[in-house]
């Protein structure tokens, strides 16, 4: 190997060796700030929760001033350590860096970037509130925390449900409390024999006794057909919109409905069929046409 070029390597190590050991010092320091902004990005985040608890009525707008101050201190602490680490590094630059690196970085993590938006949005919008039960994609619980990147919902079984909030945004949610009363509609079938209004007015009586159905707006009963082997009617009535509310009072109006038609001796029949015999040798509608 040429000596020229062994000299050359020797003198670009040296200068990088000299380089490292001038700027280890803002190195360090730089890791330094990068543990004090952890440090006060979790201090910022708390005292603005405090002072949003006191001032905010809005629960979600609480949840999306927190979470974006603790966003914005971490990168306020990241320039700061960048600066700290390459000091002729400029605002200038950092921003032109920033430009350079967008398109890139929003090819790689766009879809980071589509639920951070769309989980603001939910935040600012408010369509449904941490507390509520909601139904999306197939999902049904309770909202537990709406955040930037996702929203979680715990079912009913007690499972964990995260959500990426650019689905939630971009779907039909069913927000099950968003009123104060919640309808629930329970078939039941009657005898053909039954008579019909005061069958009606059985069952009116029976389930407006039941505890926690609301007499505002009041229960209704419907006959909605002619079925197999019954009378059909539909029994409407107004709960609060809690699952829990709606799964118990639903249990305690069935127990009340088929003690009211027990009590009128209204049948509910099972399913009927009849079977009709015929004579095979008497009845040839079996043979093709030319042997009948």
């Amino acid at each position: 190997m040429d000596d020229s070029l062994i000299r050359q390597i020797q003198a670009s190590l040296l200068d990088l060796l000299d380089f490292t050991i001038k700027a280890l010092p803002a190195i360090i320091l730089a890791i330094i700030l990068v543990f004090v902004t952890s440090w006060a990005a979790k201090l910022v985040r708390q005292i603005v929760s405090n002072v949003s608890n006191r001032t905010v009525k809005n629960q979600s707008l609480r949840s999306l001033m927190v979470q974006l101050s603790y966003v914005g201190a971490w990168v306020v602490g990241i320039l700061i350590a960048s600066v700290v680490a390459f000091p002729d590094l400029r605002l200038g630059d950092i921003i032109g860096l920033l430009g350079l690196g967008s398109v890139a970085i929003g090819f790689a993590f766009q879809d980071i970037f589509k639920n951070f938006l769309a989980g603001i949005l939910l935040l600012l919008q408010e369509p449904f509130r941490i507390g509520d039960q909601i139904v999306v994609e197939g999902y049904e619980g309770t909202v537990e925390e709406i955040a930037i990147r996702s929203t979680q919902i715990r079912t009913y079984q007690g499972e964990l449900v995260v959500v990426p909030n650019a689905i939630v945004f971009t779907n039909p949610v069913q927000v099950l409390t968003a009123k104060p009363y919640r309808r629930t509609d329970l078939e039941i079938g009657l005898d053909y024999n039954t008579p019909l209004q005061e069958a009606v007015d059985t069952l009116f009586t029976a389930v407006s006794r039941v505890e926690g159905v609301v007499n505002e707006p009041p229960p209704e009963i419907d006959i909605v057909a002619f079925g197999d082997s019954s009378i059909d009617f539909v029994v409407r009535y107004w709960t609060l919109p809690q699952k829990l509310h709606v799964r118990h009072i639903r249990t305690q109006v069935i127990i009340a409905l088929k003690r009211a038609c027990d009590r009128e001796n209204f049948n509910i029949p099972y399913p009927i069929r009849t079977l009709y015999y015929f004579d095979q040798e008497k009845y040839s509608d079996y043979l093709p046409p030319g042997e009948r």
